[in-house]
């Protein structure tokens, strides 16, 4: 199953063209920090702005500095049939498992997510997360579709963004043997595992990887009271993260921590100045700075 802290990677750019230098360092900060497993190529990586040549180099250079750890790539779109062209370019290249979102701007119906992420997952030669997260995508995928599709042989986990606490919970405790419910939001991580989820696919540990990571084992390791001091000292940061789209702040954070250029692609552009004092303050307070 997967268990943890997994770290949603941002993409690193200078002058325009992506900083592969600048990644691999950030890859090897999240190894080093402990994270469980590593997500190159969704949402908080700008994916749909990146070129195919870029896809694969970024997952290259993750599976290289990755240490053996397990590599989920991003491959969801609101087309099966370019999903499908994802997966076929990305699984020569070292993926472990791939993460789909449910279909953004289409609206489908639940019987079309279903049927959608049926068919992805026997298009797919390795095991299948499912990404559910209504405010990027405009629809909510229920719990009664996601344990639908958890029966399915090669749809192993779900990383659930909805804020739907009562839809998560019924996930939880409908799941078969061996799927995983991972949070999608780092302020619901600590309530959701004292629930039974296991772990969480996190923007928030770009910044800070050691420290979610910890949240996460202690919650996993019953201690309960270890995380909830950790959780309280990082609320701030996971509010934060959000202040602005996802990863303009993460991105302002670490470039002013000297990881990386403060810079994104069209349609999104760097940290307004309020967000990138806040961005600032909140890493200080971390003592990251």
């Amino acid at each position: 199953m997967l268990r943890g802290c997994g770290t949603a990677l941002v993409t690193p750019f200078k002058d325009g063209a992506v900083d592969y230098e600048a990644f691999a360092a950030l890859v090897d900060r999240q190894v080093a920090g402990g994270v469980d497993f590593l997500v190159p190529l969704g949402t908080t990586g700008e994916t749909p702005c990146l070129t195919d040549e870029e896809k694969i180099n970024l997952l290259h250079i993750t599976k290289e500095h990755s240490n053996g750890l397990p590599v989920m790539a991003g491959v969801g779109t609101n087309s099966l049939e370019q999903t499908i062209a994802n997966i076929r370019l990305l699984e020569p290249h070292g993926v472990d498992y791939f993460l789909v979102v449910v279909p953004y701007y289409n609206k489908p119906p639940q019987e079309g997510l279903y049927q959608y992420f049926k068919a992805v997952a026997e298009a797919a030669s390795k095991p299948v997360v499912l990404y559910n997260v209504p405010g990027r995508t405009g629809t909510n995928m229920t719990a009664q579709t996601t344990l639908r599709l958890a029966a399915l042989g090669n749809i192993v986990a779900v990383k659930e963004a909805s804020s739907n606490r009562d839809q998560i919970l019924e996930i939880i405790a409908g799941r078969p043997d061996g799927f995983s419910v991972l949070s999608g939001n780092d302020d619901e991580t600590f309530d959701l595992m004292k629930n039974g989820a296991d772990g969480i696919i996190s923007v928030a540990s770009n910044i800070v990887p050691a420290m979610v990571t910890e949240l996460a084992h202690d919650m996993l390791e019953g201690k309960e009271n270890e995380a909830l001091a950790i959780h309280e000292k990082l609320m701030p940061l996971f509010k934060n993260c959000f202040v602005e789209s996802n990863p303009i702040p993460t991105k302002a954070a670490l470039s002013a921590m000297g990881l990386m250029h403060n810079e994104l692609r069209l349609p999104l552009v760097p940290a307004s100045q309020p967000a990138y004092e806040l961005m600032t303050e909140t890493i200080k307070d971390l003592k990251l700075l």
